[in-house]
């Protein structure tokens, strides 16, 4: 609940669509307001994959995956979340309700867990519930994107394919581990469920039949068709969120190129690739035609074909991957706009809010005025014509202006309350937004920093394999002698 430490308990939502009886309070403690990094670790890169989705147990993970996590407990303030998406296993194999379940092993230390270690076994519909329901419970947070359901492989029937199924774990541990940085999410009762429940389909039963408060019925909802649309512009925009905005705005272009470049050097790799194989090819049949240097020829064929297959490999096991999670965190950075657009929409809310009660003021100052004798402000040309058609009708007298005004000041008085209430929720949402672009830029640059450490140091071991065997072979070549008579 706000302002409540979140060492002592979970909590399940933060509905910001609710009508505050009082101003919102941040959901973190002060002692927690200190950075992102006292909150938790980011997993460490994983080296294994499952390449199989037989029923034979998953390769251990590496020691030194759960010694990093332990040497981190200070540097992330003694609070730390591990979770692992590994193990999948074809579930009701040979039937049509077949599916891929997934091992989640969770290792942490916070205190709204009961274990410290717990593993479950989730299906890929299982994530999707869980992220569409942390939507709707935490509006104001950056919920990481999970894979689209809709593929490629699901229209050519491959989606039980071990590369299929190992991308799609990879996509849901990079998921998981946002989740697991995040500072609320991380917290909150759904994922607690989520990681710790045996009986799960208890859990979201559970889940469902008691959803976060819904908006009351207000005034609100009768306007959003008079004038609150898609289209409408904040008057007074926020330029921290202007420059969030452009600044996310940058930063996807930024990746767009940077794809757009590595994809291009990947596809000259693979043509390189095939122009080594065709050479090797050359060079075999040149040993064939030079009797006396055969051998060294045919073994220099070989080193190109050695040399073509790790080409290949760089790319399949560095260059793919990096384009996977660069698409991955444009598609977080889309998510982060997306709550940035809605806090636009709370403060678009407020500014309509306030503009309509300024002209119901108006009104009811202009229907005393008249009523006392005195001239009105000036008015628009509807009013004008409903005083006229009022005229005409012989019902603009002194008693049909005492009700009108009685109207509006009721109407007066829900729209203060209306006014107050955007007003609170518009600052509250925007104090959450700042917060969480705070957690989003930390989390990036966490990501990048082990993206590109990753696309290097392929690099580097494909650049230290490939000289390591053309250092073997030159020897062999030096010692060719070819009699030229």
């Amino acid at each position: 609940m706000p302002g409540q430490p979140l060492d002592e308990d979970g909590f399940h939502s933060i509905a910001w669509d609710d009508a505050p009886a009082h101003p919102v309070t941040s959901p973190f403690s002060e002692d927690d307001q200190e950075g992102f990094e006292t909150i938790s670790p980011t997993s460490p890169p994983r080296g294994e994959s499952v390449a199989s989705t037989s029923t034979a147990p998953a390769t251990t993970p590496r020691k030194e995956r759960q010694g990093s996590v332990e040497a981190d407990h200070a540097a992330w303030g003694g609070r730390w979340m591990s979770v692992e998406v590994r193990e999948p296993v074809k579930e009701h194999e040979g039937s049509k309700d077949m599916f891929v379940s997934y091992a989640v092993k969770t290792t942490t230390n916070l205190p709204t867990f009961a274990q410290p270690f717990v593993t479950v076994r989730r299906r890929f519909q299982d994530f999707v519930f869980l992220r569409e329901h942390l939507v709707k419970n935490f509006p104001a947070c950056v919920v990481p994107p999970i894979p689209d359901k809709h593929r490629l492989e699901y229209i050519k029937g491959d989606r039980f394919g071990p590369e299929f199924v190992e991308r799609r774990r990879l996509d849901l541990q990079r998921f998981a581990d946002r989740i697991a940085r995040h500072p609320t999410l991380q917290r909150s009762q759904l994922v607690n469920d989520f990681l710790t429940s045996t009986e799960w389909t208890v859990a979201k039963h559970h889940h469902l039949s008691h959803p976060p408060p819904e908006s009351h019925s207000s005034l609100m909802d009768s306007l959003s068709d008079t004038f609150i649309n898609a289209f409408s512009r904040v008057r007074k925009p926020d330029a921290r969120f202007v420059e969030m905005a452009e600044e996310l705005e940058r930063y996807e272009e930024g990746l767009t190129s940077v794809e757009r470049l590595v994809g291009r050097g990947k596809t000259r790799v693979d043509d390189l690739s095939a122009d080594y194989q065709d050479m090797a090819a050359a060079y075999q049949g040149l040993g064939y035609l030079e009797s006396g240097i055969t051998e060294p020829l045919n073994r220099f064929a070989e080193k190109m074909l050695d040399f073509s297959a790790l080409l290949k490999h760089m790319n399949q096991t560095t260059v793919e991957p990096f384009l996977i999670q660069s698409h991955s965190l444009q598609s977080y950075a889309t998510s982060h706009r997306s709550v940035i657009k809605l806090r636009d929409q709370k403060q678009l809310d407020f500014e309509e809010l306030s503009a309509y009660l300024s002209a119901i003021v108006s009104e009811r100052d202009r229907l005393a005025a008249v009523s006392s004798g005195h001239a009105g402000a000036p008015v628009g040309l509807s009013t004008y014509l409903r005083d006229q058609v009022d005229k005409i009708r012989g019902t603009d007298d002194i008693h049909t202006r005492r009700e009108r005004m009685r109207k509006l000041d009721g109407k007066i008085k829900e729209l203060q309350d209306a006014v107050t209430t955007a007003h609170e929720t518009s600052t509250a949402f925007s104090d959450e937004v700042i917060k969480e672009h705070t957690v989003f830029d930390l989390s990036k640059k966490e990501e990048m920093k082990e993206m590109l450490q990753t696309y290097s140091d392929g690099q580097v071991e494909m650049l230290q394999k490939a000289m390591d065997d053309w250092d073997r072979i030159i020897p062999l070549l030096q010692r060719i002698r070819v009699d030229v008579s």
